[in-house]
């Protein structure tokens, strides 16, 4: 009987063994009660943001016309070289006016023999001398000599043909001594010190698009030169084959640099935000259908947060809510996260991040 009590207390102690605490260890640093991760963070911050769509369009002049004679004749001067800058109203070429000259001097001693028998049938109706038909048929015959020494003008006058307008002349069809008709073609008028830029665009992009936004394109002829312009006309009717609106857009020329007929790859400016929103796009983090970030907080730890984004630029991308700037988010290092760690900035920050 002596012995019973003995083992009933050796499993009392056995117990009370096992309910002992264990001594504490060395704890993780940092906040969660986890490693504080070292990662480099940037702030969200403003910028001008341009969104834009690269298309390929052609130049064409301002204004360009082909020069021909409106009567058929001779040709007796050219007083232009192929090339050469001419301003509006300036004589290009004379064509033999002789036979014009001789007519209109017909024409117009007509006219002053019907305007002195005018004069006298006038007096004689005062005078009750002639009848009023008699007087009706000299006021036409001075009407109708009034009218040929017109046309006699007009046509001495189609014989110079001169420039409409302000440009350069192309290349010369024609030669001194040469008969040449109403359809013949003398020369190409150019203007080209503003040009045009014409481009197809398509259906989708129509709705952002307006007069006064800015285009700006390069051609093969100075690939390191860009040219700025600005749109004035967008069509009201598509093209039905391919669902494109013919846009135009001006462009000053004073250097005479571009040609009508050079390819333009142009960048049309659809809009511009002055104060976007944008983060580093590595900064970006794909959770199934979701775009997310890890942004940092004031306890040196990270959240989660979802945001939408708009335009992806050079290395950046424009966020269109979810953030405030000036916040952090994590650009490096979000591999080794989750929601509520800590983490430690780095002060080495790549001045890709930065710019």
């Amino acid at each position: 009987m002596f012995c019973r009590p003995l083992y009933l207390m050796s499993i009392v102690v056995v117990a009370l063994a096992g309910c002992k605490p264990k001594s504490p260890g060395p704890g993780p640093a940092g906040a969660g009660g986890g490693m504080a991760v070292q990662v480099i963070a940037v702030a969200a911050r403003q910028q001008a943001v341009v969104e834009s769509i690269s298309l390929v369009g052609s130049i064409a002049p301002n204004e360009i016309v082909e020069l021909k004679s409106e009567t058929d004749g001779i040709v007796r001067e050219i007083n232009f070289n192929e090339g050469q800058k001419v301003q509006k109203g300036d004589l290009l070429v004379v064509l033999d006016d002789t036979k014009f000259a001789a007519q209109l001097a017909q024409s117009e001693a007509n006219l002053l023999l019907a305007k002195t028998s005018f004069d006298r049938v006038k007096q004689l109706l005062a005078d009750k001398l002639i009848s009023q038909q008699e007087y009706d048929q000299a006021g036409a015959n001075f009407s109708a000599n009034e009218a040929g020494v017109n046309v006699m003008r007009r046509q001495l006058k189609d014989a110079r043909v001169i420039a409409p307008f302000a440009g350069y002349t192309s290349a010369r069809q024609i030669s001194p001594g040469q008969v040449i008709s109403k359809s013949t073609l003398l020369t190409a008028l150019v203007d080209l010190d503003t040009v045009k830029v014409e481009v197809g665009v398509p259906e989708r992009y129509l709705g952002e698009l307006r007069a006064g936004q800015q285009v700006e394109f390069k051609v093969a002829a100075y690939p390191k030169e860009s040219f700025r312009g600005e749109v004035f006309f967008i069509s009201p009717q598509l093209e039905a084959g391919t669902r494109t609106a013919l846009v135009k857009a001006r462009i000053a020329n004073a250097e005479g640099k571009l040609k009508g007929g050079m390819f333009a790859s142009l960048n049309l400016t659809l809009q511009l935000r002055e104060a976007a929103l944008v983060i580093p796009e590595p900064a970006i983090v794909n959770n199934g259908d979701q775009t997310m970030v890890f942004a940092v907080t004031a306890t040196q730890t990270v959240v989660m947060k979802p945001v939408k984004t708009g335009l992806r630029l050079a290395g950046k991308a424009e966020v269109l809510n979810g953030l405030d700037v000036g916040e952090l988010v994590v650009v490096e290092g979000t591999q080794k996260l989750r929601p509520g760690a800590p983490v430690r900035l780095s002060t080495n920050v790549p001045p890709a991040y930065l710019n």
